[in-house]
């Protein structure tokens, strides 16, 4: 089966945590727009070299990217063109979520190896342990990405361990 790569947006790729005055080094400020009735704008920093880098280590892989953020949909739409990724498949994250974002993943990989970015792990950690307990026999990896840093080259690299791991299997 066709690995996955899921992509949190907040903390991962957009670096929220990051002091206003120092953003990362390679990331661009976007100013985006909530909804098209609203005037209010949110500024988020991305950096154009990630969809790139994501591109080439799953195509590497012939691993499916794939959006799990609670950007849902508006992934594709704000954040995707402005780092020069195609639209993606979205986990959908409807409802009261108990179990934050394990349960839907768990559903939408239906046991496909899966490689996830995300900056909130720790959150449930109740049901981070029953996710990975039952995928045991499926291979997963979490990377754990700092909300203050986004995204690193020790992340990618990571990535395409795991990835070269699997296609030894």
């Amino acid at each position: 089966m066709r690995p996955l790569i899921l992509l949190d947006v907040d903390g991962p790729l957009s670096p929220w945590a990051a002091p206003r005055h120092a953003k990362p080094a390679g990331y661009v400020e976007h100013p985006l727009r909530l909804s098209r009735w609203s005037r209010k704008r949110l500024r988020i920093w991305l950096n154009p070299s990630h969809g790139p880098t994501l591109l080439a280590l799953a195509a590497s892989a012939d691993a499916e990217l794939a959006w799990a953020t609670s950007w849902e949909h508006r992934a594709n739409r704000q954040v995707g063109p402005a780092i020069g990724l195609p639209p993606l498949p979205v986990v959908e994250f409807a409802g009261p979520q108990p179990t934050w974002k394990f349960g839907p993943v768990a559903r939408f990989a239906a046991g496909r190896p899966l490689a996830w970015f995300d900056d909130d792990f720790d959150l449930f950690p109740d049901a981070r342990r029953r996710f990975l307990e039952r995928r045991a026999d499926i291979p997963t990896e979490l990377i754990p990405v700092d909300a203050h840093t986004g995204l690193t080259g020790e992340h990618f690299d990571r990535l395409e361990a795991w990835l070269r791991k699997l296609d030894r299997r």
